[in-house]
């Protein structure tokens, strides 16, 4: 392969592919470069949610959401953690972001009504919610490529499409037939059935990366795979484009208008994690590509970047991994009725309906004052097994498999206090524990955590429990304990950016020709999640934010 020029590199093929689909409307030349074998970065991994305040979106589909609305509720949860000038750039170019995509792939956009914010309760903020997703989408439109999009984190056969919004009543089959089995039927209906008629629906972060892959070959847009960054050129103090491995051999890439380093964050270089967040962190226990090892992030520092929150992750507390798997996606488990979660002593100690980077955050918080959480159990009883799904994998009724138990991450036991034993915590404490929980929970209420006040809580709680749909007492054996660990969607920490996606020096002087995106940029939202695909969002947003920089456009 030999040396090339073009207008504009972007390094990444997750939310990179939205950058040079906007270089190439703009007239630029483009190139994508991808370490893996697979495009589509952790979004494609993800659930694929977009937080689309204001956007287009919400509006033809009636919602009243408007854009100092969103600005408001910005500068109350990010509370100075980022540049105001990061979250106010991204609410303003939200709409373009929605009209790009619009024009430029075959996306199909719509509004996840009542997907609370995650701070509803905040100035500005919404129950109602500002997140989106596309429909299921058709990958076999990708042809020949289509083995080359990354697979999601659930493979099946023969998949059935589910959206964020199909999961929440699927969820609730069991106890909302009503609307769980419909909404099944028409899933296992559109996977089955168009895979009789040639095609393979996907949804979630998979179908939204199919669809912007799919535009980024309509528009001629090259992805070189198995492509690995080296280093940034530099003439002066500009970057002028990468020295990249591609098939074994170095391959200069020199970018006319500049370099976008959209390769994710640092979360599988356990030096980094260790480094930055907590020794305590296990091995690979993120839910984010393998590839993403920080090379984005070296890279932009070897160029004199600055970088920032380097402590900061999109954490996901996860069920514990099987010997040699991956840990198990929880997502609605940890807010329905008749569960709880306790840690080593037998203790609750947060709210476990609580969004998941709060909630990890919480965590890291405990043991920075010296009194960490060292194990983590769910603990439910026969009745919640027999309604709701778990870990992705198992039905309403369906037994836990005996390999969970032989693994040591699940026990089962008819008495609480036996349970408790079994789950190797004080079994005097955590009998206290349950009776206090079972006693609030009766009433509705939790005074200790305040679960089920907010409107974010109540989204993945059960409407049939009343009076609060995330509470119910456990009363009635058997009981079970899984085991659980603090997982993530990827890092957020990463490499100062400004408004205009522009990479930040040590001496906060714009580093021309070089640009930062998605998670090896520094979180434009700083500490906090402001709703549910703010992350995938704020990659888009500034990834044509930074293309239209690199052209000149203001």
């Amino acid at each position: 392969m030999a040396d090339t020029t073009v207008d504009l590199l972007v390094v990444g093929s997750g939310t990179g592919m939205a950058a040079a689909l906007a270089a190439h409307e703009l007239g630029l030349s483009v190139l994508i470069v991808e370490k893996s074998s697979y495009v589509g970065g952790s979004t494609a991994r993800s659930g694929g949610a977009l937080w689309l305040p204001a956007s287009p979106v919400l509006r033809d589909t009636g919602a009243d959401d408007t854009a100092q609305r969103a600005a408001t509720y910005l500068d109350s949860v990010v509370a100075g953690s980022a540049p105001r000038q990061r979250s106010a750039a991204f609410v303003t170019h939200v709409p373009a972001v929605v009209e790009l995509l619009r024009r430029t792939t075959p996306l199909r956009l719509f509004w996840a009504r009542d997907y609370s914010d995650y701070h509803p309760e905040e100035p500005g903020g919404s129950a109602a919610g500002r997140t989106c997703e596309c429909r299921p989408f058709d990958t076999s439109v990708l042809g020949e490529y289509r083995t080359r999009l990354r697979p999601g984190v659930l493979e099946a056969g023969v998949s059935i499409p589910t959206t964020g919004a199909d999961y929440r009543w699927m969820n609730l089959v069991a106890r909302v037939p009503r609307k769980g089995i419909p909404t099944f039927g028409k899933r296992v209906a559109q996977g089955f059935g168009g895979r009789l008629l040639g095609r393979r629906y996907a949804a979630g972060g998979q179908g939204l990366m199919a669809g912007l892959f799919a535009g980024v070959l309509r528009a001629g847009i090259p992805v070189w795979t198995d492509t690995k960054l080296l280093r940034l050129d530099r003439d002066g103090d500009r970057v002028t484009g990468a020295v990249v491995d591609h098939g074994g051999r170095e391959v200069t890439v020199t970018a006319r208008r500049g370099v976008v380093l959209a390769t994710g964050g640092f979360d599988h270089s356990m030096d980094m994690r260790w480094k930055f967040q907590s020794e305590s962190l296990g091995a690979h226990l993120s839910l984010g590509a393998e590839s993403n090892t920080g090379d984005g992030i070296r890279a932009g520092q070897e160029a004199g970047a600055d970088i920032d929150l380097m402590e900061q992750a999109w954490w996901f507390p996860a069920i514990a991994p099987l010997p040699g798997k991956a840990p198990a996606v929880m997502l609605a488990e940890r807010s329905l009725p008749g569960c709880l979660i306790v840690n080593q002593q037998g203790h609750r100690f947060a709210n476990e309906s609580a969004d998941y980077m709060s909630f990890g955050q919480g965590l890291l918080a405990m043991e920075r004052s010296g009194n960490p959480v060292e194990a983590m159990w769910i603990v439910f009883d026969q009745q919640y097994r027999n309604s709701y799904v778990f870990g992705a994998e198992l039905f309403p009724r369906m037994r836990i498999p005996q390999r969970w138990y032989d693994a040591g991450i699940a026990v089962r036991a008819d008495s609480l206090g036996e349970l408790g034993d079994r789950m190797g915590v004080p079994v005097a404490e955590f009998v206290e524990t349950m009776t206090r929980f079972n006693q609030n929970a009766s009433a509705g209420e939790d005074p200790d955590f305040g679960r089920g006040r907010s409107a974010y809580d109540r989204y993945y709680g059960d409407p049939t429990v009343r009076p609060n749909p995330n509470l119910r007492p456990l009363l009635k054996g058997p009981f079970y304990a899984v085991k659980m660990v603090l997982s993530d969607l990827g890092t957020c920490g990463g490499l100062k950016a400004d408004e205009r996606a522009r990479v930040l020096g040590e001496d906060g002087g714009v580093i021309a020709g070089l640009y930062a995106i998605g998670n090896t940029a520094a979180n434009a939202f700083g500490t906090t999640y402001p709703g549910a695909g703010a992350t995938i969002a704020q990659g888009l947003v500034y990834g044509y934010v930074a293309a239209r920089d690199a052209a000149g456009v203001d």
